[in-house]
Protein backbone atom coordinates (compact mmCIF):
# COMPACT_ATOMS: atom_id res chain seq x y z
CA UNK A 1 0.00 0.00 0.00
CA UNK A 2 1.36 2.85 -1.11
CA UNK A 3 -0.99 5.56 0.61
CA UNK A 4 0.45 8.09 3.45
CA UNK A 5 -2.35 9.09 6.31
CA UNK A 6 -2.22 12.24 7.83
CA UNK A 7 -3.04 10.62 10.93
CA UNK A 8 -3.14 7.37 12.12
CA UNK A 9 -5.07 6.32 15.10
CA UNK A 10 -3.90 3.29 17.00
CA UNK A 11 -6.65 2.08 19.18
CA UNK A 12 -10.54 2.18 19.12
CA UNK A 13 -12.05 3.38 22.95
CA UNK A 14 -13.55 6.66 23.30
CA UNK A 15 -10.61 8.46 23.38
CA UNK A 16 -9.21 7.18 19.79
CA UNK A 17 -12.55 7.43 18.06
CA UNK A 18 -12.73 10.85 19.43
CA UNK A 19 -9.51 11.63 18.58
CA UNK A 20 -10.36 10.13 14.72
CA UNK A 21 -13.37 12.84 14.36
CA UNK A 22 -11.34 15.61 15.50
CA UNK A 23 -9.11 14.83 12.85
CA UNK A 24 -11.39 13.94 9.59
CA UNK A 25 -13.21 17.01 10.05
CA UNK A 26 -10.15 18.74 10.19
CA UNK A 27 -9.52 17.71 6.76
CA UNK A 28 -6.76 14.85 7.49
CA UNK A 29 -6.91 11.65 5.98
CA UNK A 30 -7.53 9.03 9.24
CA UNK A 31 -6.85 5.40 9.74
CA UNK A 32 -8.11 3.75 12.71
CA UNK A 33 -6.22 0.49 14.00
CA UNK A 34 -8.74 -0.45 16.65
CA UNK A 35 -7.91 -4.35 17.69
CA UNK A 36 -9.11 -7.48 17.28
CA UNK A 37 -11.40 -6.74 20.15
CA UNK A 38 -12.33 -3.04 19.62
CA UNK A 39 -14.06 -0.41 21.64
CA UNK A 40 -11.97 0.14 24.56
CA UNK A 41 -13.20 -1.24 28.52
CA UNK A 42 -16.85 -0.12 27.83
CA UNK A 43 -17.45 -2.97 25.69
CA UNK A 44 -17.32 -5.47 28.42
CA UNK A 45 -19.64 -2.08 30.42
CA UNK A 46 -23.52 -2.56 30.97
CA UNK A 47 -25.38 0.46 31.21
CA UNK A 48 -23.47 3.76 31.08
CA UNK A 49 -25.25 6.71 32.75
CA UNK A 50 -22.60 9.25 32.63
CA UNK A 51 -21.69 9.86 29.52
CA UNK A 52 -22.89 13.39 28.45
CA UNK A 53 -26.14 13.16 25.63
CA UNK A 54 -28.07 10.15 27.08
CA UNK A 55 -30.50 10.84 30.09
CA UNK A 56 -31.93 7.32 29.96
CA UNK A 57 -28.31 6.05 29.85
CA UNK A 58 -26.92 3.77 27.33
CA UNK A 59 -25.48 0.41 27.20
CA UNK A 60 -21.76 0.41 26.84
CA UNK A 61 -21.06 -1.53 23.60
CA UNK A 62 -24.27 0.61 21.93
CA UNK A 63 -22.12 3.97 22.59
CA UNK A 64 -19.11 2.67 21.39
CA UNK A 65 -20.79 1.63 18.32
CA UNK A 66 -21.95 5.45 17.61
CA UNK A 67 -18.95 7.10 18.29
CA UNK A 68 -17.59 4.72 15.25
CA UNK A 69 -20.01 5.37 13.24
CA UNK A 70 -19.37 8.99 13.70
CA UNK A 71 -15.66 8.73 13.27
CA UNK A 72 -16.37 6.81 10.05
CA UNK A 73 -19.34 8.89 8.65
CA UNK A 74 -16.56 11.64 8.28
CA UNK A 75 -14.23 9.73 6.65
CA UNK A 76 -11.89 7.68 8.75
CA UNK A 77 -11.15 4.28 7.91
CA UNK A 78 -11.23 1.71 10.47
CA UNK A 79 -9.24 -1.88 10.65
CA UNK A 80 -10.00 -4.39 13.14
CA UNK A 81 -6.61 -5.47 13.21
CA UNK A 82 -4.04 -5.28 15.97
CA UNK A 83 -0.67 -3.27 15.48
CA UNK A 84 1.97 -6.15 16.29
CA UNK A 85 5.18 -3.08 15.61
CA UNK A 86 5.57 0.68 15.04
CA UNK A 87 8.60 2.55 13.21
CA UNK A 88 8.70 5.90 14.75
CA UNK A 89 12.87 6.45 13.48
CA UNK A 90 11.58 8.04 10.32
CA UNK A 91 8.68 9.89 8.84
CA UNK A 92 6.07 8.97 7.41
CA UNK A 93 5.94 6.63 10.60
CA UNK A 94 5.40 2.82 9.68
CA UNK A 95 2.73 0.67 11.62
CA UNK A 96 2.66 -3.07 11.03
CA UNK A 97 -0.32 -5.67 11.41
CA UNK A 98 -0.46 -9.11 10.45
CA UNK A 99 -0.87 -8.71 6.89
CA UNK A 100 -0.77 -4.67 6.29
CA UNK A 101 1.58 -2.12 6.49
CA UNK A 102 0.50 1.21 7.30
CA UNK A 103 2.04 4.74 6.74
CA UNK A 104 1.02 7.86 8.43
CA UNK A 105 3.04 11.31 8.82
CA UNK A 106 1.35 11.71 12.48
CA UNK A 107 -0.20 8.90 15.01
CA UNK A 108 -1.90 9.20 17.73
CA UNK A 109 -1.72 6.39 20.50
CA UNK A 110 -5.47 5.56 21.95
CA UNK A 111 -4.37 2.04 22.95
CA UNK A 112 -5.88 2.29 26.49
CA UNK A 113 -5.28 0.70 29.74
CA UNK A 114 -6.64 -3.03 30.77
CA UNK A 115 -8.41 -3.65 34.04
CA UNK A 116 -6.31 -6.41 35.88
CA UNK A 117 -8.59 -8.70 37.16
CA UNK A 118 -8.74 -11.61 39.40
CA UNK A 119 -9.00 -14.36 37.12
CA UNK A 120 -11.40 -16.79 39.39
CA UNK A 121 -14.05 -18.69 38.40
CA UNK A 122 -17.54 -16.87 38.04
CA UNK A 123 -15.55 -13.01 37.74
CA UNK A 124 -15.62 -12.90 33.87
CA UNK A 125 -19.17 -14.54 33.81
CA UNK A 126 -20.53 -11.85 35.61
CA UNK A 127 -18.94 -8.82 34.61
CA UNK A 128 -21.61 -6.67 34.06
CA UNK A 129 -23.88 -8.45 36.43
CA UNK A 130 -22.64 -7.82 40.03
CA UNK A 131 -18.77 -7.70 39.09
CA UNK A 132 -17.46 -4.10 38.04
CA UNK A 133 -14.19 -2.70 38.39
CA UNK A 134 -15.16 1.22 38.12
CA UNK A 135 -17.38 2.41 41.01
CA UNK A 136 -17.95 6.17 39.47
CA UNK A 137 -19.44 4.40 37.14
CA UNK A 138 -21.51 1.82 38.37
CA UNK A 139 -22.08 2.94 41.90
CA UNK A 140 -25.93 4.31 41.51
CA UNK A 141 -27.05 0.73 40.84
CA UNK A 142 -25.84 -0.53 44.18
CA UNK A 143 -28.07 1.73 45.85
CA UNK A 144 -28.99 0.47 49.27
CA UNK A 145 -27.57 -3.13 48.47
CA UNK A 146 -24.00 -4.57 50.11
CA UNK A 147 -21.16 -4.56 47.95
CA UNK A 148 -16.75 -5.70 48.24
CA UNK A 149 -14.44 -4.26 47.15
CA UNK A 150 -11.17 -6.44 46.62
CA UNK A 151 -7.83 -4.33 47.18
CA UNK A 152 -5.22 -2.56 48.96
CA UNK A 153 -4.17 0.54 47.10
CA UNK A 154 -5.54 3.85 46.49
CA UNK A 155 -7.51 3.53 43.83
CA UNK A 156 -9.61 0.49 46.45
CA UNK A 157 -10.26 3.05 49.33
CA UNK A 158 -11.08 5.30 46.03
CA UNK A 159 -14.06 2.66 44.48
CA UNK A 160 -15.27 1.68 48.92
CA UNK A 161 -15.81 5.73 49.17
CA UNK A 162 -17.62 6.16 46.20
CA UNK A 163 -19.76 3.42 47.09
CA UNK A 164 -20.04 4.09 50.39
CA UNK A 165 -22.49 7.12 49.14
CA UNK A 166 -24.93 4.53 47.51
CA UNK A 167 -24.41 1.33 49.00
CA UNK A 168 -25.67 0.09 52.62
CA UNK A 169 -22.42 -1.49 53.13
CA UNK A 170 -19.16 -1.62 51.61
CA UNK A 171 -16.29 -4.14 53.08
CA UNK A 172 -12.93 -4.07 51.41
CA UNK A 173 -11.20 -7.32 51.16
CA UNK A 174 -7.15 -7.22 51.24
CA UNK A 175 -4.68 -10.01 51.18
CA UNK A 176 -2.25 -8.80 53.56
CA UNK A 177 -3.05 -7.41 57.24
CA UNK A 178 -1.96 -3.80 55.85
CA UNK A 179 -3.22 -1.40 52.98
CA UNK A 180 -0.39 -0.08 50.81
CA UNK A 181 -2.60 3.22 50.37
CA UNK A 182 -1.72 6.95 51.60
CA UNK A 183 -1.85 7.30 55.10
CA UNK A 184 -5.28 9.93 53.71
CA UNK A 185 -6.97 7.43 52.14
CA UNK A 186 -6.85 4.92 54.71
CA UNK A 187 -8.32 7.76 57.21
CA UNK A 188 -10.93 8.49 55.23
CA UNK A 189 -11.72 4.82 54.97
CA UNK A 190 -11.14 4.16 58.55
CA UNK A 191 -13.55 6.86 59.76
CA UNK A 192 -16.16 5.31 57.04
CA UNK A 193 -18.76 4.01 59.70
CA UNK A 194 -20.26 2.65 56.50
CA UNK A 195 -17.10 1.06 55.27
CA UNK A 196 -15.51 -2.06 57.32
CA UNK A 197 -12.49 -4.31 56.04
CA UNK A 198 -11.48 -7.99 56.24
CA UNK A 199 -8.06 -8.93 56.51
CA UNK A 200 -5.73 -11.69 55.37
CA UNK A 201 -8.40 -12.96 52.88
CA UNK A 202 -8.43 -13.14 49.03
CA UNK A 203 -11.72 -13.40 47.06
CA UNK A 204 -11.34 -17.37 45.21
CA UNK A 205 -14.66 -17.51 43.65
CA UNK A 206 -18.05 -15.39 42.37
CA UNK A 207 -20.97 -17.11 42.92
CA UNK A 208 -24.66 -16.26 41.28
CA UNK A 209 -26.96 -17.18 38.71
CA UNK A 210 -27.35 -14.47 36.21
CA UNK A 211 -26.06 -11.99 39.21
CA UNK A 212 -24.03 -11.48 41.73
CA UNK A 213 -25.12 -13.16 44.94
CA UNK A 214 -21.88 -14.07 47.05
CA UNK A 215 -18.15 -15.02 46.88
CA UNK A 216 -15.95 -17.10 48.48
CA UNK A 217 -13.01 -16.69 50.35
CA UNK A 218 -10.35 -17.62 51.46
CA UNK A 219 -7.60 -16.69 54.73
CA UNK A 220 -4.27 -16.11 53.19
CA UNK A 221 -2.82 -17.54 56.24
CA UNK A 222 -5.37 -20.73 58.01
CA UNK A 223 -6.58 -20.79 54.12
CA UNK A 224 -9.97 -21.27 55.69
CA UNK A 225 -12.77 -20.99 53.25
CA UNK A 226 -16.04 -19.25 53.87
CA UNK A 227 -18.49 -17.32 52.01
CA UNK A 228 -19.66 -13.33 52.24
CA UNK A 229 -23.13 -12.63 50.45
CA UNK A 230 -23.14 -9.58 48.47
CA UNK A 231 -24.70 -7.85 45.74
CA UNK A 232 -21.64 -6.49 43.77
CA UNK A 233 -17.80 -7.24 43.61
CA UNK A 234 -15.52 -4.47 42.45
CA UNK A 235 -11.90 -5.39 41.49
CA UNK A 236 -9.77 -2.50 42.36
CA UNK A 237 -6.44 -4.17 41.59
CA UNK A 238 -4.77 -1.71 39.34
CA UNK A 239 -5.04 -1.29 35.47
CA UNK A 240 -2.02 -2.18 32.89
CA UNK A 241 -1.29 0.10 29.92
CA UNK A 242 -1.33 -1.06 26.93
CA UNK A 243 2.25 0.27 25.69
CA UNK A 244 4.04 -3.60 25.31
CA UNK A 245 4.59 -2.46 21.20
CA UNK A 246 6.05 1.16 22.61
CA UNK A 247 8.49 -0.39 24.71
CA UNK A 248 12.37 1.36 24.18
CA UNK A 249 10.49 3.36 21.88
CA UNK A 250 8.23 6.50 23.49
CA UNK A 251 9.32 7.53 27.20
CA UNK A 252 7.18 6.23 29.67
CA UNK A 253 7.07 6.39 33.60
CA UNK A 254 7.67 3.15 36.01
CA UNK A 255 4.08 1.57 35.77
CA UNK A 256 4.31 2.09 31.92
CA UNK A 257 2.06 4.64 31.05
CA UNK A 258 3.57 6.83 28.34
CA UNK A 259 4.44 10.42 29.42
CA UNK A 260 3.78 13.71 27.51
CA UNK A 261 6.68 14.99 26.62
CA UNK A 262 8.05 18.07 28.57
CA UNK A 263 9.61 19.31 25.64
CA UNK A 264 6.80 19.57 23.55
CA UNK A 265 7.08 23.01 21.85
CA UNK A 266 8.00 22.96 18.61
CA UNK A 267 8.06 25.34 15.92
CA UNK A 268 6.58 27.53 18.82
CA UNK A 269 3.57 25.64 18.78
CA UNK A 270 2.84 23.77 22.24
CA UNK A 271 1.49 20.50 22.08
CA UNK A 272 0.43 18.86 25.29
CA UNK A 273 -0.26 15.61 24.20
CA UNK A 274 3.49 15.20 22.73
CA UNK A 275 4.94 12.17 23.25
CA UNK A 276 8.87 12.29 23.14
CA UNK A 277 8.77 11.86 19.42
CA UNK A 278 7.69 14.58 17.39
CA UNK A 279 4.86 13.64 15.25
CA UNK A 280 3.76 11.10 18.16
CA UNK A 281 0.62 11.87 20.30
CA UNK A 282 -1.13 10.17 23.03
CA UNK A 283 -4.71 9.92 24.36
CA UNK A 284 -6.87 8.04 27.31
CA UNK A 285 -6.26 6.14 29.65
CA UNK A 286 -2.53 4.69 28.24
CA UNK A 287 -1.59 8.43 30.00
CA UNK A 288 -4.17 8.67 31.95
CA UNK A 289 -3.98 6.85 35.03
CA UNK A 290 -5.43 9.15 37.46
CA UNK A 291 -9.46 9.82 36.28
CA UNK A 292 -10.08 6.38 34.12
CA UNK A 293 -13.71 7.50 32.90
CA UNK A 294 -14.78 7.92 29.41
CA UNK A 295 -15.85 11.49 28.80
CA UNK A 296 -12.03 12.28 30.13
CA UNK A 297 -10.40 9.56 28.01
CA UNK A 298 -12.93 11.21 25.15
CA UNK A 299 -11.62 15.15 25.77
CA UNK A 300 -8.04 13.55 25.64
CA UNK A 301 -8.83 12.56 22.46
CA UNK A 302 -10.12 15.63 21.17
CA UNK A 303 -6.62 17.32 22.40
CA UNK A 304 -4.95 14.95 20.73
CA UNK A 305 -6.44 15.45 17.44
CA UNK A 306 -6.08 19.07 17.77
CA UNK A 307 -2.31 18.56 18.25
CA UNK A 308 -1.79 16.38 15.38
CA UNK A 309 -3.56 18.72 13.15
CA UNK A 310 -2.06 21.88 14.20
CA UNK A 311 1.38 19.88 14.17
CA UNK A 312 0.54 18.64 10.48
CA UNK A 313 0.11 22.48 9.64
CA UNK A 314 3.95 23.58 11.26
CA UNK A 315 5.27 20.72 9.22
CA UNK A 316 3.76 22.14 5.49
Amino acid sequence: MNKIYDVAVIGSGPAGLTAAIYTTRGAASTVIIGGDSWGGQLMLTSVVDNFPGFPEGIMGPDLMEKIKAQAVRFGAEFIQKNVSSVDFSTRPFVLKTSDQELRANSVIVATGAETKWLGIPGEKELIGRGVSSCAPCDAPFFKEKEVLVIGGGDSAMEEALVLSKFASKVTIIHRRGEFKASKIMQDKVFANKKISVIWDSEVTKVEGDGKVEQVEIKNTKTEKLGQIKCDGVFVAIGHSPSTQIFKGILDMDEKGYIVPSQKSEIKSQKYNTQTSIEGVFVSGDVHDYRYKQAITAAGFGCMAAIDALNFLENEK
